[in-house]
């Protein structure tokens, strides 16, 4: 699906007067309700870097991008904001969205330390070969979450610093991240 058809879905979740697992948890769909927010925040407030935008401008080969994600992902409200406005800046860039418990299930085929960790950025070519892989969280943030997993912190000190890191960041992180991957990818590409 487009991203217009994932916000689609993302709304149908939010108001529906019955939703399905495991929204009908309403943990799972207070999650939801929040991300949503943070989404549309970012889609609003956040900006692509000047470095971030050249790197994309010289994208001359079509790629196809794979985002796989879930509504109740609070990584994916920070990421997938930033992963959108990048493509959208290079019509060279086609992006498509799955919900990863749903078909076809390509997360089982990008496992992170055999977890189905979210989202997941696949960067493929036209003819659908895999040229990167990004996610399920930039490097920082993952070590933040390394280090209070392994000091045992409880959900909910997680939850909070890790979306004060993001709120700190604002997606910086993220475009570093993917313009180091675009410059190995787009090199890689046009050697070809």
């Amino acid at each position: 699906m487009d991203f217009a058809r994932y916000l689609v879905e993302f709304e149908y979740i939010l108001n529906s007067p019955s939703p399905a697992a495991p929204y009908d948890n309403p943990a799972y769909l207070e999650y939801a309700k929040l991300n949503w927010s943070r989404m549309h925040r970012w889609l609003k407030k956040g900006e692509l870097r000047t470095e971030t935008k050249a790197m994309l401008e010289r994208i001359a080969k079509p790629l196809h991008w794979i985002v796989i994600t879930e509504p109740w992902c609070g990584d994916a409200a920070h990421s997938v904001p930033f992963i959108q406005l990048m493509a959208q800046h290079n019509a060279a860039i086609t992006v498509e969205y799955e919900l990863r418990d749903s078909l076809p299930f390509t997360i089982n085929e990008y496992l992170t330390n055999g977890s189905k960790s979210i989202p997941k950025l696949i960067i493929r070519d036209e003819e659908g070969n895999d040229l990167a892989v990004w996610g399920p969280r930039p490097v920082g943030c993952q070590q933040l979450y390394d280090r209070l997993k392994a000091e045992g912190a409880d959900f909910e000190i997680q939850k909070v610093a890790l979306q004060n890191w993001y709120n700190t960041d604002k997606g910086s992180a993220i475009q570093q991240e993917l313009m180091l991957l675009l410059s190995d990818v787009t090199s890689s590409v046009q050697s070809l």
